[in-house]
């Protein structure tokens, strides 16, 4: 128990070192490198003239912030849907949230091309929410429905149907351009103005997670279990699912479909740390947020100097990871 204790304690007081030291990695290197002393000159002797200055601030501090964001919002989100549903495989991606919000920013940009930026959050936060519904709608209309396997191939099939149809939209209104970003997620084409917004939100579904976190914990143990204890399991689930449409849904607004971030950190933060919730949810997004970030710096040398689109990597480590827990948990409904 000591050991279990200290292992996130230890996480969570590294941290913000290791991010501080991400954070620079990923303003130094890219298809330009630019030296730590230029960064400090940009940071406490701006000089609006000078182009690395300007890089740094307006394109470098973005992304870099962008995907610390964004690997927090998306571990903590798949952690919450894997103890709530008791589903191992449960994650964000491969439960169609981040195809739903993608599709909703689809429709926006046909039909309400002049969306600001809290608007196309909005549309995203209602595109996650309905593909929530029409998952958990579908699962229980079937047998079995909500085991591990059976829900994951819902949420695959209902994905790639919402990104078939966004797709053959984009294409048919010759907006394919505007929207491949969302399907790309390039985080060096992040727009910093939807940043403010994606903090006020994403503090919103952090906290909500972070209260809910001894009731996800008990609720993993089992529906029956929880009820026993006396828990209001349908009230802990749907905030839960709240929390999890905020944060994706911001995520999605931000850089578009990133997959398996969800799906792997949970694992490997309950590895570290334990069953107990109250842990596992800020260890996730710290270690979610490196996750991206060193994942996004990876990114640029693998084609480079060209950028290589941040899901092709995390779909190199995803991929094998999401065929392993096939064959080593089965249909264990238990995580």
């Amino acid at each position: 128990m000591k050991k279990k204790r200290t292992i996130p304690v230890l996480i969570l007081m590294a941290s913000p070192i290791i991010m501080i030291m991400v954070t620079l990695l990923s303003i130094i290197y890219g298809a330009k490198e630019i030296s730590l002393t230029t960064v400090e000159q940009a940071f406490f002797a701006f000089d609006a003239e000078n182009v690395d200055h300007q890089i740094i601030w307006h394109s470098r501090m973005p992304r870099a912030i962008g995907s610390l964001l964004i690997g927090g919002f998306l571990a903590i989100s798949g952690a919450m849907m894997q103890g709530v549903t008791r589903n191992y495989l449960a994650s964000p991606s491969i439960m169609a949230v981040t195809d739903g919000s993608v599709f909703a920013i689809t429709l926006a940009m046909i039909f309400i091309p002049q969306t600001s930026s809290l608007q196309m959050i909005g549309y995203s936060l209602v595109g996650s929410a309905l593909s929530v519904l029409l998952v958990i709608g579908l699962a229980s209309r079937l047998l079995n429905g909500f085991s591990p396997v059976q829900l994951a191939i819902i949420g695959t099939v209902v994905g790639t149907f919402l990104s078939s149809v966004s797709a053959g939209l984009a294409t048919y209104f010759h907006i394919s351009q505007d929207i491949s970003f969302w399907y790309n997620a390039r985080l060096h084409q992040l727009d910093p103005a939807l940043m403010k917004w994606a903090i006020l939100f994403g503090v919103i579904g952090i906290g909500l997670a972070l209260v809910l976190s001894s009731g996800i914990t008990i609720l993993s143990l089992g529906e029956e279990v929880a009820i026993g204890l006396g828990q209001k399991t349908a009230y802990i689930k749907w905030l839960a699912m709240l929390a999890v449409i905020i944060l994706t849904g911001i995520s999605a607004a931000l850089v578009g479909h990133i997959a398996f971030i969800g799906l792997i950190i949970p694992h490997l933060t309950r590895f570290l740390v334990g069953s107990n919730y109250r842990w596992i949810i800020p260890c996730a997004g710290v270690i979610g947020a490196i996750f991206l970030t060193l994942s996004d710096l990876l990114s640029r040398f693998i084609n480079y100097p060209f950028e290589t689109p941040i899901s092709v990597v995390t779909s190199l480590i995803g991929v094998p990871f999401f065929l392993y827990l096939i064959r080593t948990r089965g249909g264990k409904a238990s995580v």
